[in-house]
């Protein structure tokens, strides 16, 4: 199973994202740096364990404001080998087939900015490029009900983001995660939001999830480098259940 480092861009600098409430999101407060500056948070995560692919939510861009290309490019120069994987909001074909063309890393479609089903089927020719970012706000799905409803349109990863659990103590919604498994044999689902600990990490692997994204629990060190590294060699089988 994957782990995935998650970053949150806003205003030039990396934020603790808390509950969804982006509004109230502040400069993020880390054991790992006193900086806030994406080049050396993600230097700092990369100390911590020789991650392979970063989360990007442009914040900014979501939210119809001027995005942090500048910094992605910073971030691509001066870590080639990361995979970085970046939500910005993005809802038209042209505009998403424009921003791949740049090389920046892939594209997270986030439910939450489509008015309709239809980008993804547009870009079915680019889908190994893509994720499809589900996205959910306490109980209730943000986007339209036929992208939740038919993995027909899902790329091959697929991220549960449950936005009121981000940022706090109460674990991953498995229940959910379950569900989508369940759903969509075929894809790997990524969770988001709510990891504790190693022990989540290892219910996620248990029920078949392909990774998790994971921010808080990295900069208070909930999660170490040395468990990262255990819970790798121990290499606990992904399977529904």
């Amino acid at each position: 199973m994957e782990i995935v480092p998650v970053i949150d861009l806003k205003g030039g600098q990396v934020v603790h994202a808390r509950g969804g409430a982006r509004d109230a999101y502040r400069a993020i407060e880390s054991s790992l740096t006193t900086d806030s500056g994406p080049l050396a948070v993600v230097e700092a995560l990369l100390r911590l364990h020789p991650f392979t692919s970063l989360y990007v939510a442009d914040l900014d861009a979501i939210e119809g404001r001027s995005g942090h290309d500048a910094q992605l490019e910073s971030l691509r120069a001066a870590f080639p080998d990361l995979h970085l994987w970046v939500d910005n909001g993005l809802s038209s074909e042209v505009d998403c087939r424009a921003w791949l063309a740049r090389g920046l890393g892939d594209l997270v479609i986030g439910s939450e900015s489509q008015e309709d089903a239809g980008l993804l089927g547009a870009l079915s020719d680019a889908s190994g490029r893509l994720l499809l970012s589900l996205d959910f706000k306490g109980e209730t799905f943000l986007g339209p009900p036929d992208l939740q409803n038919d993995p027909n349109h899902w790329p091959p990863r697929v991220i549960a983001m449950t936005l009121a659990r981000v940022g706090g103590q109460r674990g991953p919604d498995l229940d959910r995660l379950r569900s989508l498994v369940a759903h969509a044999p075929g894809h790997r689902v990524f969770a988001a939001g709510g990891v504790r600990g190693l022990a989540d990490l290892e219910c996620l692997a248990r029920i078949g999830a392909a990774g998790a994204l994971v921010a808080s629990a990295l900069h208070d060190r909930r999660i170490t480098g040395a468990q990262l590294r255990a819970f790798e060699a121990s290499a606990i089988p992904n399977r529904p259940g």
